[in-house]
């Protein structure tokens, strides 16, 4: 219904030496993650190698009440998963985690990301006469494990025998009967961090803010590559592949990640500040008030007032009680329903030029209904600041970006036509080439959904890229006409 990104996955496993309520830690873990997938959830819990799970569709606090937790019991593992079908769609046997049950012991596997190489693995696989399950790429890094696993000593040597057959972003948790293993793609296109709480237990999540949700300290992010083995003989660490830098996703820092998160040693919340202050000092605007769209455009707003001097406002109120389970309305019903999601405060944008900051342009629907809202609440001049580049191509890597035609910035051949389309006085992107000023590097990010250039080899990808951009990109990232 809503024009917009869509948030990933998020994993989350817990390691408890003495067991206990792992069931509810994973719970307060997922609830922490809840903004990178809101579609499904799971858990499954180790209880002396005896395995229990429950997954299902719906949020967190929907799946999984006082008798669902109690039906899981103690244990001293646990993984779980939040989940957005970037890739598989909505099929119930895609949600995570999967348990697989096989001649070696059982195993339950969470995976956030996407591979480039999945349906090249999966036709290996059913032609050897494999029977896949679902259609997501988790099935497939699963499958590829197993059939390392009836080879090798220990299952962390089956998953760094796997590693260099999954091409593409995975962070994943794998819990065997004794163990977690942990373990990041070489690139780090996802983030994946461990903890540890003042009892010893360990646990692991796709963001910091997650550890502090189960009153874990934050001890550092999984490497690029790594593998992580948590046993009864503590933490362990496998490096066959570190050598490479972080192609951590920069839209984790302008969009997905929760901003109290700390990711690959950045602070989301400063980063999205800095995307403020460089778009006051690349786009200025002659303004009355500057206003964020909730959420994640909230930050990056207070940066541009702040180098603005332009008063900091608030100009949504955003209803936080709409889930999944909201009505999908009629084309007619739409302006409604954003008003039902978001609406304009008038008693702070009435007769006022106004600075709207926002994270992205999709399609440009919902945007240019929310300088609508805005306009009816009697703002004099609407000046739209996006906090990244335009979308112009198509991410291959855990993003549900939509196709290429389907993107405004491919479909408008200039800025002055995005800006008519969406209603606005005018609009500027954050420059594809201060991207690195988020961070604190020029370096060590992957941007391809912006730029077209992509750390490894997307062309056995799918036809996702196949459509060709009418923009024209100059090297600062404006759009000029071909």
């Amino acid at each position: 219904m809503f024009d917009s990104i869509h948030e990933e996955c998020g994993v989350f496993g817990i390691y408890e030496k003495k067991g206990g309520s792992v069931a509810s830690s994973a719970y307060f873990g997922l609830y922490a993650l809840q903004h990178r997938g809101q579609e499904s959830c799971g858990i499954a819990v180790c209880d002396d190698g005896v395995f229990r799970h429950k997954r299902n569709d719906g949020l967190v606090s929907e799946v999984f009440g006082r008798d669902e937790l109690k039906h899981l019991g103690n244990g001293n593992m646990a993984v779980g998963h939040v989940r957005y079908s970037t890739t598989g769609g909505k099929n119930h046997n895609n949600i995570q985690p999967l348990v697989i049950r096989h001649i070696k012991g059982n195993m339950a596997l969470v995976h956030n990301g996407n591979l480039v190489n999945a349906a090249e693995l999966r036709r290996s696989f059913e032609m050897s006469g494999a029977i896949f399950h679902g259609t997501s790429d988790t099935e497939a890094i699963a499958y590829q494990i197993v059939r390392e696993r009836l080879s090798c000593r220990s299952t962390e040597e089956a998953v760094q025998r796997a590693m260099p057959h999954i091409k593409g972003a995975y962070s994943c948790i794998l819990m065997t009967a004794t163990k977690l293993i942990i373990f990041r793609d070489p690139e780090g296109f996802r983030p994946l961090c461990i903890g540890k709480t003042a009892d010893g237990s360990y646990a692991a999540a796709s963001e910091s803010c997650a550890l502090e949700a189960v009153g874990a300290e934050f001890l550092r992010d999984v490497k690029p590559g790594e593998i992580v083995v948590i046993s009864e003989n503590g933490l362990r660490s496998i490096m066959p592949d570190c050598t490479k830098k972080s192609n951590i996703c920069i839209f984790e820092y302008i969009y997905f990640s929760r901003p109290d998160s700390v990711i690959d040693g950045v602070s989301v919340h400063h980063a999205r500040i800095r995307a403020g202050e460089l778009l006051a000092k690349h786009s200025p605007a002659d303004a009355d008030i500057v206003v964020g769209v909730p959420d994640s455009g909230l930050d990056a707003a207070l940066g541009y007032s702040q180098a603005s001097g332009i008063p900091y406002g608030i100009g949504f109120i955003k209803n936080k009680y709409i889930g999944r389970s909201f009505i999908q309305p009629e084309q007619n019903q739409r302006e409604s329903a954003v008003k039902i999601k978001l609406n304009a405060i008038k008693e702070s944008v009435k007769g006022k030029r106004v600075v709207m900051i926002d994270d992205s342009i999709v399609r440009g629907t919902t945007c240019a209904r929310i300088v609508h809202l805005l306009r009816d609440a009697g703002a004099k001049e609407v000046h739209v600041r996006i906090s990244s580049p335009p979308f112009l191509h198509s991410c291959y890597f855990g993003t549900d970006i939509d196709s290429e035609e389907n993107l405004i910035a491919s479909r408008c051949s200039s800025i002055e036509k995005i800006t008519k389309s969406i209603d606005a006085d005018s609009l500027a992107y954050l420059p594809v080439s201060e991207l690195g000023e988020l961070i604190g590097r020029r370096e060590g990010f992957c941007c391809g959904c912006f730029t077209g250039d992509y750390p490894i080899d997307v062309s056995g990808a799918g036809s996702k890229n196949k459509f060709d951009s009418k923009i024209h990109k100059t090297e600062n990232g404006e759009l000029t006409e071909l």
